[in-house]
């Protein structure tokens, strides 16, 4: 499948990068942005695939460092699936650590996909582990799906249930892989554009290098440097960004 093919959810272009962005519209495929020469093209493609029910697998399982968009895909996968008219949840399960764990069971009742964010802070909390064990075989069984997603691969996940590090040995696994410098560049300036601003090359690559690697951190500093350039009629220079950012 062609991601062209779905102009509706997923907008692809020779400048368009994966970004873990917190913009203020709910995340989807369609402002999950990726480059036609992004590492992580062909999972999202396949995991848009997998909620189309295009393929055979219940379940698929989402890795990867932090800010590279794991926790976007999931409540991109969730808006889509409900756009499909199917019943889904977006579950993290690093806020759901002061409750009791049989709590999983009811917001996984009666979904067609269920998505559940943060399986390492469960790795090695028995409880939670037999609660996700058996919710998986709920859905397998029931003919439902699920997506999970964890900072490292179900090999690594240091889980104390080998029943549940078996079930999620049978799934599709896709590392979602961080951008390089130079997408990250092209991130700066695309977002940039989005929020009227003029960011030549030379300042964004001074922004990566100065500032941070950590692409979250990027953007809480160009919406700093948003609202400065607007209160004080300024444009993107380096010099201007050494005094917004304390350089």
């Amino acid at each position: 499948m062609r991601l062209g093919d779905m102009t509706d959810f997923l907008s692809v272009s020779n400048h368009q990068l994966a970004l873990d962005v917190k913009l203020e519209d709910e995340p989807t495929f369609a402002n999950y942005y990726l480059a036609e020469s992004s590492a992580n093209l062909q999972a999202v493609s396949q995991l848009v695939d997998f909620i189309q029910g295009g393929m055979s697998e219940p379940v698929v399982f989402l890795w990867g460092s932090a800010s590279v968009g794991i926790t976007h895909l999931l409540k991109a996968s969730c808006q889509l699936a409900t756009a499909l008219g199917l019943k889904a949840r977006y579950i993290p399960l690093a806020e759901m650590q002061s409750q009791a764990p049989e709590s999983l069971f009811d917001l996984c009742s009666e979904l067609d996909i269920c998505c559940i964010d943060d399986l390492d802070v469960i790795a090695g909390k028995r409880e939670w582990e037999q609660v996700v064990f058996h919710v998986y075989n709920r859905l397998r069984d029931g003919g439902k799906q699920m997506i999970l997603a964890a900072h490292t691969s179900p090999s690594l996940l240091d889980l104390c249930l080998p029943d549940l590090k078996s079930r999620l040995a049978y799934g599709v696994t896709y590392h979602i892989k961080p951008l390089t410098d130079e997408e990250k560049v092209y991130a700066l300036q695309l977002h940039a554009e989005q929020l009227g601003l003029q960011l030549n090359e030379e300042t964004a690559w001074f922004v990566v290098n100065r500032v941070s690697r950590d692409l979250n951190a990027l953007f809480v500093a160009l919406n700093r440097l948003d609202h400065a350039s607007l209160a004080q009629q300024r444009k993107l220079t380096i010099p201007f960004v050494k005094q917004v950012l304390e350089l």
